[in-house]
């Protein structure tokens, strides 16, 4: 308790508030930019933590991953380009409301979303530290692929009427995940002689290709048709009650879920953000309206994710394993700094460990306010013209693009996929389904063939443990929800 109140008073020092509004202002904005996600912005600042106090450091870069997720959903709900994959879930309902003239209703909830899922994680970090970082061991290779078969039959199920699509989607983006070395073997695989291929697709310019620039040309076809017609309002700057009693209870739901889901090693804010979406649609008394602009589609996935960026620093902390891209610089930043994350690390230095967890609280009551404020100033974007707006979303997609390797190789890909993201749209495939395995699918890949690896071959390991049968049961469930639904709407309709 002593150590919790020195933290708390810790925390509240001028010197240390300034720096989380710093942070968090910083990852806001960055969030915003695409391909510039929070590990770009921890890593473009270390070099200013250098001859700080290490408490001091931890704290702005925790502001500025947790501001980086409140950023990210920004620039999904106005211009339907997500800054980082955590925020891609942002998109489905986000940018709809947007459409609808409630861009400033989005904004704002997504903000309180964000703030009530911080908070309540920052809660759970103070009482489930320990017992989440002892759970979080007991999942080894199997488990970990589980875990992502549960993600990718989820993100299906929500392709409703279109669930042959869905599955094609997903393949499109395994394959896509399997381009470059592979790291067990050596062998090069679908990289067509082309040396930037071998390291493999960052995945951002998947996104950014299909969702930023084949959203430009989409719209790009009609910009002389519809966008003259009709000028878009930016609405209220703030919710509704209506929205708000639609998005309560998932917000209170998928806050803890996002939570647990970041406590797992590599698991992150895209697997929490997901998986939250397709909780809500499947509990939804609205599901028709999900993908249309629905309020809890927005509120969850935001509550979640932001709660992962919590839970992904109990790992870090307690036994020195990043959680995330994120907390992997953070962890080589806390090294250069003198700091050794482990289990020594809450005995010998508790007060640093309390006064980061007091900053938390009291960032995220100045990102709430932060990003409240930035919302009149946001969404003045939606006024800009669509021939002066598109132009700048490409070169700010671009500008994205190239800072991620600094190859204009990255360039002609970013195309490619801004073409291939065109052609799913018209021919309706669902994208989220090849987004998701294009993040995961590496990862997926290497931790199936560990499993097999470790047992010799055998398939019982898929079903060893009591947590790979759980998650083997929750994936047949979810892939037999929208069959089960459908099932018993037709009853009840024979029956009336």
């Amino acid at each position: 308790m002593d150590a919790f109140l020195e933290g708390l008073m810790t925390s509240l020092q001028p010197i240390n508030i300034m720096w989380i509004v710093i942070g968090g202002f910083l990852g806001t904005v960055v969030g915003m930019l695409p391909g510039l996600g929070p590990a770009t912005a921890v890593a473009v600042l270390i070099p200013v933590t250098f001859g700080m106090d290490p408490v001091s450091a931890l704290i702005l870069m925790a502001a500025i991953y947790y501001g980086a997720m409140y950023g990210g959903s920004r620039s999904s709900i106005l211009l339907n380009t997500p800054g980082d994959g955590s925020a891609i879930a942002a998109t489905f309902d986000g940018y709809p409301m947007a459409q609808k003239g409630l861009a400033g209703q989005a904004m704002a909830l997504s903000a309180v979303a964000s703030f009530i899922g911080g908070i309540m994680a920052t809660a759970g970090f103070i009482i489930l530290a320990k017992p989440l970082s002892e759970f979080a061991l007991k999942f080894g290779p199997a488990e970990y692929f589980l875990l992502m078969l549960l993600t990718l039959s989820a993100i299906i199920s929500l392709s409703t009427g279109r669930m042959v699509k869905g599955f094609i989607a997903m393949f499109i983006g395994l394959f896509l995940a399997t381009i470059g070395v592979d790291t067990q073997s050596g062998v090069y695989r679908f990289t067509f002689g082309i040396p930037h291929l071998s390291e493999g697709l960052e995945f951002l310019i998947v996104i950014i290709g299909i969702y930023a620039v084949g959203e430009v040309l989409y719209n790009f076809m009609n910009i002389d048709g519809d966008h003259k017609k009709e000028k878009k309002k930016v609405g209220k700057i703030w919710f509704t009650k209506e929205q708000w009693d639609r998005s309560k209870w998932p917000i209170l739901r998928n806050g803890p879920l996002g939570f647990i889901i970041g406590v797992l090693p590599g698991a992150g804010g895209s697997i929490a953000s997901m998986l939250s979406y397709t909780t809500e649609k499947q509990l939804s008394k609205h599901p028709e309206e999900f993908g249309k602009g629905a309020p809890e589609g927005l509120a969850a996935p935001e509550s979640s994710n932001n709660a992962a960026s919590v839970g992904a620093l109990i790992p870090l902390l307690t036994m020195g394993i990043p959680g995330s891209g994120t907390t992997a610089v953070m962890l080589g930043a806390l090294i250069m700094l003198g700091i050794r994350p482990g289990p020594l690390l809450f005995e010998n230095q508790p007060e640093m460990v309390w006064t980061l967890v007091n900053s938390m609280f009291v960032g995220n009551i100045a990102l709430l306010i932060i990003n409240i404020l930035l919302v009149g100033l946001l969404v003045k974007i939606l006024d800009t013209p669509a021939k002066v707006l598109y132009p700048i979303i490409i070169m700010l997609a671009f500008i994205g693009t190239y800072t991620l390797g600094y190859s204009t190789v990255d360039f002609f890909l970013l195309l490619v996929f801004g073409y291939f993201g065109l052609v799913l749209k018209i021919l309706d495939f669902p994208i989220a389904p090849l987004i998701l395995a294009v993040i995961v699918g590496g990862d997926m890949e290497q931790n199936f063939r560990m499993a097999l690896t470790s047992s010799q071959g055998s398939a019982s390991i898929f079903y060893g443990s009591p947590v790979a049968v759980g998650l083997i049961v929750l994936t047949a469930l979810s892939l037999c929800y929208p069959l089960i639904i459908k099932a018993f709407k037709r009853r009840k309709q024979q029956t009336e």
